[in-house]
Order: C-alpha cells, then sequence, then structure tokens
C-alpha cells in the first residue's frame, strides 16, 4: 500500500492502481449506481490534458521533459484499455472535480511508473493552466459532440426510410382520423411522407443545437477570468485541442458566461426531447394502424419479430415501436433532470453538470440505438393493408366531405345519418335520391378527388 494525502488528510491506495486520493474519496462518497463516468468523457479530458501539456510547454512554463512524460502517458491511455483505473461514479458533487483530478492521478501516476520516479505532480504538471470548471465543461460538450454522428446518421437512414415507404404507398387511399374519428380521406403515402418532413425537422434542430455545443470555456479556469494561465496557453490550447481532436472547437467570447450557464446543454437536450415526441408520436400511430388485425384498423402489418404471449397463441405484437416509445419516455424524463440541473447554478458556477452530461449522453445513445431497430426492424419491412384501407374508404361515410360545396352542409348531415341508419354508402343514396347525375357522382367519387391531389404532389408522384 501507499499513503496520499489531500487537505482531509491521510488514506492508503493500492500500490497496483493508477488512481489516487480524489478517486479513491469520489468512490467511497458517491456510491449511487455502479455506473463511472461516461467514457467518452474520461477520452476528452485525456485529449484536454494533452493539449494543455503541450500549450504550457510552448507557453515556456512545462519543461520539455514534464510536456513528454504526460504526453506519451496520455496516448497510451487513448490507445490502451485502462478503464479499471478510472473508478469515479458518474453522478458525483463537486461539479466534476472527482472526474477532473482522476484523470489528473492516473496520468501522472502512469508517467510517474514509465519514468521510474516522481516526475510529474497531478496538480501543478498535469492540471497546469486549468481547472475542473473550464475542463470538465470542455470534455463534456466534446463527448456529446463525438456521439451525435452516429444518431444523425440514424436519423437520415431513418428520413429515408419513411421517403421510400411514402412513394411505396402513394396509391393506398384510406381513411384519416381527426381525435380518433374518421374525417377524410388520404392516402398512406401522404401519412409517411409526413413522418419523413417531421424528422428531416429534428435532424436540423439538433445540428443546429450541437453548433452551441462547439464553444468552450477551455482556458477561463476557475470562473472564466483565466487565472493562473498564461496568455499564450489561452491562446494555444483551444488550436491545438482541435488538431488532435478534429472538433473544430472555438473560444468564447465571454468566458464567465460560457462557465456559469448551461443554456447549451439545455438547448441541446430540448432538441434530444423532441426528437424523442416525434419518435413516440410515430410509435403510437403505427400501433394504431396495424392494431387487431382481425378487431383493429388494420391498415398496415408491421413484421413480426417475436410471440407475443406465453398464454395466447399466435400473438404477436408491435415490440418495435413498443421499446421505441419507452426510450422516448425514458429521454423526455432525462430532459426534465437537464433542465431541472442547468436552472440550479449558482452565480459563477453550476455545480449539476455530472448530472446533465449523464442524462444527455444516455439520451444521444439510447435515441441512436431506438432510431436504427425501428428503420430496420420495423419501418423498412412494413406493409399496406390496400384491400382492408379501400374498403373503409368505401363504406365511410367520411367520404360526403366530398358533397357540401354541391348540396350544402345541412342537406349532406341528412345524407350522412340515413348512410348510417341504413347500413348504406354515400354513394348509393346519391343515386337512390338522384341529387347528382352518374358523371358527377363518379368524378367526386375518383381517387383523385377525395384525397384532393395538390399539385405539387402530383409533380412529386406522392398521391
Amino acid at each position: 500500500m501507499r499513503i496520499e494525502e489531500d487537505c482531509i488528510g491521510k488514506m492508503e491506495i493500492a500500490n497496483d492502481v493508477l488512481y489516487g486520493i480524489h478517486s479513491q474519496r469520489a468512490a467511497v462518497n458517491f456510491p449511487i449506481s455502479n455506473e463511472k463516468v461516461h467514457p467518452l468523457i474520461i477520452e476528452s479530458l485525456i485529449q484536454i490534458k494533452k493539449a494543455a501539456s503541450q500549450a504550457n510547454h510552448e507557453a515556456g512554463t512545462l519543461s520539455e521533459v514534464k510536456f513528454e512524460a504526460i504526453s506519451e502517458a496520455c496516448d497510451e491511455l487513448l490507445h490502451g484499455d485502462y478503464s479499471d483505473a478510472f473508478i469515479v461514479p458518474a453522478i458525483q458533487g463537486g461539479a466534476g472535480t472527482s472526474s477532473n483530478m482522476s484523470v489528473n492521478e492516473v496520468i501522472a501516476h502512469l508517467a510517474n511508473r514509465k519514468a521510474g520516479e516522481k516526475l510529474i505532480h497531478p496538480n501543478d504538471d498535469v492540471n497546469q493552466s486549468q481547472s475542473t470548471n473550464d475542463t470538465f465543461p470542455t470534455a463534456g460538450k466534446m463527448a456529446m459532440l463525438k456521439s451525435l454522428p452516429e444518431l444523425l446518421k440514424a436519423i437520415r437512414n431513418l428520413i429515408e426510410a419513411m421517403l421510400e415507404k411514402a412513394f411505396e404507398f402513394k396509391t393506398v387511399i384510406k381513411v384519416a382520423r381527426t381525435q380518433l374519428q374518421d374525417a377524410v380521406p388520404t392516402t398512406l403515402g401522404r401519412s409517411f411522407h409526413a413522418y419523413h418532413s417531421m424528422f428531416k425537422r429534428d435532424l436540423k434542430r439538433l445540428e443546429a443545437a450541437a453548433r452551441d455545443l462547439k464553444t468552450v470555456n477551455l482556458g477561463g479556469t476557475a470562473i472564466g477570468t483565466g487565472i493562473n494561465a498564461s496568455d499564450a496557453y489561452q491562446q494555444e490550447v483551444v488550436p491545438l485541442l482541435n488538431r488532435g481532436t478534429h472538433l473544430d472547437l472555438n473560444l468564447a467570447t465571454d468566458l464567465l458566461d460560457a462557465t456559469q450557464n448551461c443554456d447549451a446543454f439545455a438547448e441541446f437536450s430540448g432538441a434530444l426531447k423532441n426528437l424523442a415526441i416525434d419518435l413516440s408520436k410515430v410509435s403510437h400511430d403505427l400501433r394504431l394502424l396495424s392494431s387487431g388485425p382481425q378487431a383493429g384498423l388494420n391498415e398496415i402489418s408491421l413484421p413480426r419479430k417475436q410471440a407475443g404471449s406465453s398464454i395466447m397463441p399466435g400473438k404477436v405484437n408491435p415490440v418495435i415501436p413498443e421499446v421505441v416509445n419507452q426510450v422516448a419516455f425514458e429521454v423526455i424524463g432525462n430532459d426534465v433532470t437537464v433542465t431541472m440541473a442547468a436552472e440550479s447554478g449558482q452565480l459563477e458556477l453550476n455545480a449539476f453538470e455530472p448530472i446533465m452530461f449523464k442524462r444527455i449522453l444516455e439520451s444521444e445513445e439510447h435515441l441512436t440505438q431506438a432510431i436504427k431497430t425501428l428503420t430496420v426492424n420495423c419501418v423498412c419491412e412494413i406493409k399496406a393493408n390496400d384491400k382492408k384501407c379501400a374498403s373503409d374508404v368505401e363504406k365511410s361515410v367520411v367520404t360526403a366531405t366530398i358533397l357540401t360545396p354541391y348540396l350544402g352542409y345541412e342537406a349532406t348531415t341528412r345524407l350522412v345519418k340515413r348512410a348510417v341508419t341504413e347500413d348504406r354508402s354515400i354513394k348509393e343514396i346519391i343515386r337512390a335520391e338522384a341529387l347528382l347525375d352518374d358523371s358527377k357522382i363518379e368524378e367526386l367519387f375518383s381517387k383523385e378527388s377525395l384525397v384532393h391531389q395538390h399539385s405539387s404532389e402530383k409533380v412529386g408522384n406522392l398521391a
């Protein structure tokens, strides 16, 4: 065992571990769950430490020997499997200090182990010109940006799948519903094109919100004043970090603002929440449209993925939309957490970034996987039940709406009531009462007339 000391006192640490007293205290103090700080945050902190050591060396405040030792240790951590060295819990007090100090300790201990002497100090050398208050939020933003490309790719694939279904179903006429009641005729293609359009907006929202994540406060140190950091360091650290990460980060013009205010995290989380809301709405629709099949709407058939009951033979449930719904509920809840945490910062610092980062990264990852399975295991394999859809339109009185410009609202209402009472189609009753000639009836009840096809849809081949 080795003895380490901090401002609280001394503690025994196992000789063979790379972490130190700050990491050990965090593990003891925050036994909330088994979940550790996200690997992308750890990776980003290591990249920050490497860039900082180079900036300090170029500024003349860190020797060549120490710079090389820190840089080599960072490279080894980035390319090796040292996950067991990072034991700090994801949910932690201290505004991320435990996370920052954990990385400082591991880098210093690894560098010293390789050097065979106590060459590197975690605070004086690895943390030189830095504070948790600028490294931790920068690492959090970096982690979110690193998670984003896979999510954006998943959304784009879903958008494309929805568009393909829109064209596949462009001639499938069906009953539209408002407030779950029969409304007017439409096409299944239009329904899927609406989903396509909605997810395109989600994509734009996320891309826009992510732009603010590129603005960082690295170099601001404790509260944004840059205390203990040289001018040369402040000018060089972000460009050096970009060189190693290709994240295109930029230094905030108001470092105090960037240190204390978390609206960028709330905005990004809000964009994730909007995506979750839209995914949940579509999942509800898919479950409704495929309900039954014998005693439900049964307008579409979802792919059969697994047995749905331990007691009812042959029952198959819409498991993919169901799991997407649940991820959406989770993400919406995560956004509430982020909202409360962002609102609860006081004065020059927000102490609650650890929970914000945990929830946002969780939302990104779970949404990515949910969208992937929705696209591959559901949307791409949806089939339209054309005959059922057409039969519903034929039987329904929703077609009566097309008559109001010719017969008036009150007369059309009377026809609807008679059709319902006698269980007959609107067309039958119009013919029986000789209200319109046959050619006009056929014109009005044609598919193009019933679905009120727009010229833009005709051009795009989407009826």
